[in-house]
């Protein structure tokens, strides 16, 4: 099967295969190498699928490449096409700052309690938390944003359903 696969990376175009191919083999390797204690069915079935999938990879390429960004292919595909760039949401960066940000506060405050203490040799008592006194504020920061992201989360569901009946509306009129 490596082989036919092999023979059938050249249907790629060749920019895209000096990429990719050395990928696509591995992946399909390992693949296989789970797929080959399963019944003659199964194998047969990945056979196929990964077949119609690269078959239908190339095609999507070849397309793209002529520019032909609304084409679709009628049957339902499960996978997704994985192209370079971007892959994270940009609310991502923002996140990993704030969280960033805040480990290292915590390390800054760890730092801070530490140096408070004195530099006596036997450990005096531990620190007694101040009876909950973080808790409160911590937990009606968390409501508040979760109320921020229901509120966000209505504003964008609606926009999305308008968003939809007014693309149908267009789609329908160009047909």
């Amino acid at each position: 099967m490596l082989n036919v696969y092999r023979r059938l990376l050249r249907l790629y175009p060749a920019a895209y295969r000096r990429e990719f191919a050395d990928e696509m083999l591995d992946v399909i390797a390992e693949a296989r190498s789970e797929v080959i204690r399963e019944n003659i069915i199964n194998q047969s079935i990945f056979t196929f699928r990964e077949v119609l999938g690269l078959v239908t990879g190339a095609l999507t390429e070849h397309l793209r490449i002529a520019d032909w960004r609304d084409f679709k292919f009628s049957f339902p595909r499960k996978e997704f096409i994985m192209r370079n760039g971007f892959r994270f949401p940009k609310a991502t960066v923002v996140f990993m700052m704030l969280i960033l940000g805040g480990v290292l506060m915590a390390i800054k405050k760890g730092g801070d309690i530490a140096r408070s203490l004195p530099d006596v040799n036997p450990q005096i008592a531990p620190i007694q938390p101040s009876h909950w006194a973080l808790v409160p504020p911590v937990v009606l920061l968390w409501m508040f944003f979760c109320a921020l992201g229901l509120v966000g989360w209505v504003v964008l569901f609606g926009l999305r359903k308008s968003g939809m009946h007014r693309l149908e509306r267009m789609s329908g009129g160009r047909e």
